[in-house]
């Protein structure tokens, strides 16, 4: 009879690269996962991990043991949710991560709807700027936007967002309407975390190097300072349209905007995707289809 033992922990191991964050995931002690995985080489007579103090990675053999325990441990989350339904009422955890700020005037408020909609889920949202590991951190779904690195995730384009560049009326009363890209050189360009902004001329993409007297790495703080006639900004739709519905921002430069980028769902490649997660993908998608028509 095959036996079970060590597997999940194997696993985890495996998927983390680490024996502390392996034991993080599971809820139990590195030194139970060490148990479980060195009695589990031992049952196999065969060694499935490398071990460094910076790093723990499969072996040749490990690395195939993981390929069929990954679809065992799928096949099993598939039968346990045929039996408990959850193919039409997600439940149990889900872990995202987002954007802060994205997160926190979009996301947020679609999650809490779908919470109010499947109140047996039970979401862990954790609002950051950084990048962070899925896999080893143990999310089951990111948002991310703007244009994706390559990377062995699974990506779902969820909508659209539109840089804008701009400005107040006051500065440009004062300093003028640049008309070219060549004339931003001329103008106090609020920068973020790029010394560069996106264009398009002529049908292909342009960057275009600017300057200013303000660096912030905070959308916010930048649309204050355009707000307040400090100079000129390039910022992403969901900072800047309440301004601009309301005139106190004025768009630049329209001729040259850029293609919008994508608002995109991303998740592990190795994983089955739970309805919970494809639920909660297709009502983001479908919430930021209507508001964009």
């Amino acid at each position: 009879m095959v036996r079970w033992d060590g597997v999940n922990e194997f696993v985890a191991v495996a998927e983390t690269e680490s024996f502390t964050r392996a034991s993080e995931r599971l809820g139990v002690s590195t030194a139970q996962v060490s148990r479980q995985i060195s009695a589990l080489e031992a049952r196999l007579a065969t060694r499935l991990f490398y071990r460094t103090t910076r790093r723990v990675s499969t072996t040749d053999a490990g690395q195939l043991y993981y390929q069929h325990c990954r679809q065992v441990l799928d096949a099993l989350e598939q039968a346990e949710q045929a039996v408990t339904h959850l193919q039409t009422v997600p439940q149990g955890k889900l872990r995202l991560t987002a954007p802060v700020t994205y997160g926190e005037q979009v996301i947020a408020p679609l999650v809490n709807d779908f919470v109010l909609r499947y109140p047996d889920l039970e979401v862990e949202m954790h609002l950051t700027n950084q990048q962070l590991d899925l896999v080893a951190e143990g999310y089951d779904l990111a948002v991310r936007l703007g244009q994706l690195e390559s990377s062995s995730l699974m990506a779902r384009r969820l909508g659209s967002r539109t840089l804008y560049v701009c400005a107040s009326p006051a500065y440009l009363s004062a300093w003028g309407t640049p008309r070219s890209l060549a004339e931003l050189d001329r103008h106090n360009c609020l920068q973020g975390n790029l010394r560069h902004w996106r264009f398009q001329e002529g049908g292909r993409p342009r960057t275009v190097r600017i300057s200013g007297n303000l660096r912030c790495d905070s959308g916010r703080a930048l649309l204050d300072a355009a707000l307040k006639g400090v100079g000129v900004v390039q910022l992403p739709d969901y900072y800047v349209q309440p301004a601009l519905d309301a005139g106190a921002l004025v768009p630049l430069l329209t001729g040259y905007q850029d293609d919008d980028d994508g608002i995109w769902g991303v998740y592990p490649h190795n994983r089955h995707l739970s309805p919970k997660v494809r639920l909660l993908l297709d009502y983001v998608a479908e919430t930021l289809s209507t508001a964009a028509a």
